[in-house]
Protein backbone atom coordinates (compact mmCIF):
# COMPACT_ATOMS: atom_id res chain seq x y z
CA UNK A 1 0.00 0.00 0.00
CA UNK A 2 1.49 3.52 -0.74
CA UNK A 3 0.54 6.27 1.40
CA UNK A 4 -0.15 10.04 0.42
CA UNK A 5 -0.60 12.92 3.28
CA UNK A 6 -2.14 10.58 5.65
CA UNK A 7 -4.40 8.77 2.63
CA UNK A 8 -3.70 5.07 1.08
CA UNK A 9 -3.35 5.53 -2.32
CA UNK A 10 -3.09 2.23 -3.98
CA UNK A 11 -4.23 -1.17 -2.08
CA UNK A 12 -5.01 -4.26 -4.20
CA UNK A 13 -8.11 -6.77 -3.83
CA UNK A 14 -5.85 -8.81 -2.46
CA UNK A 15 -4.48 -6.87 -0.22
CA UNK A 16 -8.00 -6.06 1.02
CA UNK A 17 -9.05 -9.88 1.32
CA UNK A 18 -6.20 -10.39 3.18
CA UNK A 19 -7.05 -7.83 5.66
CA UNK A 20 -10.56 -9.00 5.83
CA UNK A 21 -9.55 -12.58 6.55
CA UNK A 22 -6.87 -11.58 9.08
CA UNK A 23 -9.88 -9.65 10.95
CA UNK A 24 -12.15 -11.98 10.75
CA UNK A 25 -10.10 -14.58 12.05
CA UNK A 26 -9.21 -12.55 15.12
CA UNK A 27 -13.26 -12.35 15.82
CA UNK A 28 -14.06 -15.90 14.77
CA UNK A 29 -16.61 -14.23 12.48
CA UNK A 30 -16.03 -16.91 9.78
CA UNK A 31 -19.01 -19.12 10.95
CA UNK A 32 -21.35 -16.47 9.92
CA UNK A 33 -19.80 -15.58 6.78
CA UNK A 34 -21.73 -17.98 4.41
CA UNK A 35 -21.84 -16.84 0.95
CA UNK A 36 -26.04 -16.10 1.73
CA UNK A 37 -25.12 -14.35 4.99
CA UNK A 38 -22.23 -12.02 2.75
CA UNK A 39 -24.91 -11.08 0.36
CA UNK A 40 -27.65 -9.67 2.57
CA UNK A 41 -25.22 -8.05 5.15
CA UNK A 42 -23.56 -5.81 1.33
CA UNK A 43 -27.61 -5.58 0.68
CA UNK A 44 -28.10 -4.04 3.62
CA UNK A 45 -25.00 -1.54 3.74
CA UNK A 46 -26.08 -0.70 -0.53
CA UNK A 47 -29.44 0.59 1.70
CA UNK A 48 -27.53 2.38 3.81
CA UNK A 49 -25.83 3.90 0.57
CA UNK A 50 -28.79 4.66 -0.88
CA UNK A 51 -30.30 6.75 2.35
CA UNK A 52 -27.16 9.36 1.72
CA UNK A 53 -28.14 9.88 -1.43
CA UNK A 54 -32.20 9.85 -0.86
CA UNK A 55 -34.38 13.14 -1.24
CA UNK A 56 -30.61 15.05 -2.36
CA UNK A 57 -31.90 14.56 -6.00
CA UNK A 58 -29.18 14.93 -9.08
CA UNK A 59 -26.02 15.54 -7.15
CA UNK A 60 -22.71 17.22 -9.04
CA UNK A 61 -19.83 15.51 -9.41
CA UNK A 62 -17.02 15.44 -6.87
CA UNK A 63 -19.78 16.71 -4.75
CA UNK A 64 -19.14 20.45 -4.13
CA UNK A 65 -21.66 21.29 -2.26
CA UNK A 66 -21.62 17.98 0.10
CA UNK A 67 -20.03 18.73 3.54
CA UNK A 68 -16.85 16.80 4.77
CA UNK A 69 -18.72 15.04 7.67
CA UNK A 70 -21.27 13.66 4.93
CA UNK A 71 -18.60 13.07 2.21
CA UNK A 72 -16.45 10.92 5.01
CA UNK A 73 -20.29 9.26 5.64
CA UNK A 74 -20.30 8.27 1.99
CA UNK A 75 -16.84 7.10 2.08
CA UNK A 76 -17.59 4.77 4.92
CA UNK A 77 -20.73 3.12 2.94
CA UNK A 78 -18.69 2.75 -0.05
CA UNK A 79 -16.36 0.81 1.71
CA UNK A 80 -18.53 -1.25 3.52
CA UNK A 81 -20.54 -2.03 0.28
CA UNK A 82 -16.97 -3.02 -1.11
CA UNK A 83 -15.47 -4.92 1.40
CA UNK A 84 -18.83 -6.95 1.89
CA UNK A 85 -18.17 -7.71 -1.69
CA UNK A 86 -14.51 -8.44 -1.90
CA UNK A 87 -15.49 -11.15 1.37
CA UNK A 88 -18.15 -12.47 -0.96
CA UNK A 89 -16.12 -13.21 -4.10
CA UNK A 90 -13.18 -14.77 -1.73
CA UNK A 91 -16.11 -17.45 -0.03
CA UNK A 92 -17.02 -17.88 -3.38
CA UNK A 93 -13.80 -18.61 -5.20
CA UNK A 94 -14.15 -15.88 -7.46
CA UNK A 95 -10.96 -13.98 -8.15
CA UNK A 96 -13.09 -10.61 -8.46
CA UNK A 97 -9.77 -8.10 -10.17
CA UNK A 98 -9.63 -11.48 -12.76
CA UNK A 99 -13.68 -11.51 -13.27
CA UNK A 100 -13.87 -8.00 -13.43
CA UNK A 101 -10.91 -7.12 -15.92
CA UNK A 102 -12.65 -9.97 -18.13
CA UNK A 103 -16.27 -8.28 -17.66
CA UNK A 104 -14.64 -5.18 -18.77
CA UNK A 105 -13.66 -6.50 -21.80
CA UNK A 106 -16.56 -8.05 -22.44
CA UNK A 107 -18.32 -5.42 -22.29
CA UNK A 108 -16.04 -3.12 -24.78
CA UNK A 109 -16.72 -6.04 -27.59
CA UNK A 110 -20.99 -5.90 -26.51
CA UNK A 111 -20.26 -1.92 -26.64
CA UNK A 112 -18.07 -0.54 -29.26
CA UNK A 113 -17.29 2.85 -29.32
CA UNK A 114 -18.94 5.05 -31.48
CA UNK A 115 -17.69 5.71 -34.89
CA UNK A 116 -16.11 9.06 -34.91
Amino acid sequence: MEREEGKVTDVSLKELSRKLEEFSKERDWGQYHSPRNLLLAMVGEVGELSEIFMWRGEVAKGLPNWKESDKEHLGEELSDVLLYLIQLADICGIDLADAATKKIIKNAIKYPPKSQ
